[in-house]
């Protein structure tokens, strides 16, 4: 566990995929989507807070700080991240979105471990890059702020200019799986209850 590494669950998105409602708040057998990304998390850093622009009543039953972004216009996950980055008393922050909530259960830890003397670092299952789940300097901030008042939205730009390390996952395309729609959590659930032999 990293004590020194602050958590944030990135659920400020818009959810357009699940028809507009509120992503990390979907129930999956009747617990929010968030609560299993919650539940992944807390082993494996020390502070935790949930970024959040709607809903947040219902975040704050969590018992965690809730953060909204710095910027009116849902300007995807770089707008939390830097609302984390901002919020943050350590000096690092780790990332991981409301909507997948089997991500690796040493992500901070190999992150961490193979970041090298980058500032930030993010995920890969070894085909396709998740840089939601990613591991970022609080120096960060001030860079971020800049991009994100010049209009530019694209994470992957971003983490390439702060020169972020990709760390693969090898052979855990499963636990990169995002919960898009309805059907994705019903087959999720299905998943977890077949017991693999």
């Amino acid at each position: 566990m990293h004590e020194e590494i602050t958590g944030i669950i990135l659920a400020g998105g818009r959810a357009t995929r699940m028809g507009g409602e509120d992503k990390g708040l979907v129930p999956v057998a009747g617990i929010p989507l968030y609560q299993y990304v919650l539940t992944r998390l807390r082993p494996q850093v020390g502070p935790i807070a949930i970024n959040a622009n709607r809903n947040q009543a219902r975040y704050r039953e969590s018992g965690l700080p809730i953060i909204g972004d710095l910027t009116p216009d849902f300007s995807g996950p770089l707008a939390g991240m830097l609302a984390g980055l901002k919020y943050a008393t350590t000096e690092w922050v780790a990332f991981v979105p409301c909507d997948v909530p089997d991500f690796p259960a040493t992500l901070i830890e190999k992150l961490w471990q193979q970041k090298g003397s980058a500032i930030a670092a993010y995920a890969s299952d070894g085909e396709r890059a998740h840089p939601t789940l990613a591991l970022l300097h609080t120096s960060l901030a001030t860079p971020l702020e800049d991009y994100l008042a010049r209009g530019e939205r694209k994470l992957m730009l971003f983490l390439a200019a702060a020169g972020a390390q990709q760390i693969a996952f090898e052979g855990q395309q499963m636990a990169f799986h995002n919960l898009n729609t309805q059907e994705d959590c019903q087959n999720w659930l299905l998943e977890k209850e077949t017991p693999h032999g």
